[in-house]
């Protein structure tokens, strides 16, 4: 528990750090976590500007995907964005959703609530409210989001068991979420898993991808869908300082594999529950 905690004292100081700079800081570097690389690039983001409700103020660039674009977010529904940042994802979600709607991004570092509040504030969106908290105990109540976001978040937390099941509490019945996160094929060096720097640069933190799914369907969840797999590149500059130039070809060599996937997945409705409970479903 001691060691989950230090790791969550060490996400909350770099994304701190994070909060007060800007975008293309953010994206020459491991996620922000300041692993700096000389090649000026995104290594896990995608592109958002194509999307309605895009703000660029926002985009901190921290993302690994746009699970946003994926989450069939309808008119009036509320959203839950997790590791809402500065406000990036809830506020295309707050587009999707429009007036009659609401989202509520949760956020465990003080510094960005403090950023996506002043944003909304300044773009006049009445029905967007940041929270501060743990999304391993999220504050919300139960069956309260009709569709949950997260944009590469999932992967720094210890506990990822806990944060699946807040995600079912929190869903309506027959509601769903579509996440962005990092996973892994194979295992990481052990340099870079004990790395720090890393852990923060949403790297370290990750787990088998299929592990990750199964964590999702014990959890209840139905209609697993693999919406988006990409593989993510580290490069040479950013591994040189953790692995010597012949851990780094053993590495690549070794068939490993980080990915960027978005993930679907809905929670039951109080019928569909009651079908499996008495043996009726596939």
């Amino acid at each position: 528990m001691k060691a989950q905690e230090q790791v969550k004292e060490l996400v909350r100081q770099k994304y701190s750090e994070i909060a007060s700079q800007d975008k293309e800081t953010n994206q020459s570097s491991c996620c922000g976590s300041g692993c700096c690389s000389t090649e000026i690039y995104n290594i896990m983001a995608d592109d958002y500007a194509q999307l309605e409700g895009y703000n660029p103020d926002a985009d901190l660039g921290l993302g690994c995907g746009l699970p946003t674009q994926f989450a069939k977010i309808k008119k009036g529904d509320v959203v839950i964005d997790l590791g809402s940042g500065a406000g990036n994802d809830a506020f295309i979600a707050r587009h999707e959703t429009g007036e009659t709607g609401k989202v509520i991004g949760i956020d465990f570092t003080p510094a960005m609530i403090d950023k996506a509040r002043k944003n909304a504030e300044a773009r006049g969106f009445n029905n967007v409210d940041f929270r501060q908290g743990d999304i391993e105990k999220m504050p919300v109540t139960a069956n309260t989001a009709d569709v949950i976001v997260s944009n590469c978040v999932l992967n720094l937390v210890p506990n990822k068991d806990a944060v699946i099941k807040e995600i079912y509490r929190v869903l309506k019945p027959g509601g769903h979420f579509s996440i962005s996160d990092i996973v892994l094929e194979g295992q990481l060096p052990k340099e870079i898993k004990e790395a720090a720097e890393m852990y923060a640069g949403c790297v370290a933190g990750a787990i088998q991808k299929q592990m990750y799914l199964e964590l999702i369907e014990t959890n209840g969840f139905k209609n697993i869908t693999v919406q988006k797999d990409k593989a993510i590149i580290i490069p040479d500059d950013i591994l040189s300082q953790y692995l010597s130039e012949d851990q780094i070809a053993a590495f690549k060599q070794s068939g490993t594999g980080i990915r960027s996937i978005t993930v679907y997945a809905g929670k039951p409705t109080k019928e569909e529950k009651a079908c499996c409970g008495t043996d009726c479903c596939n």
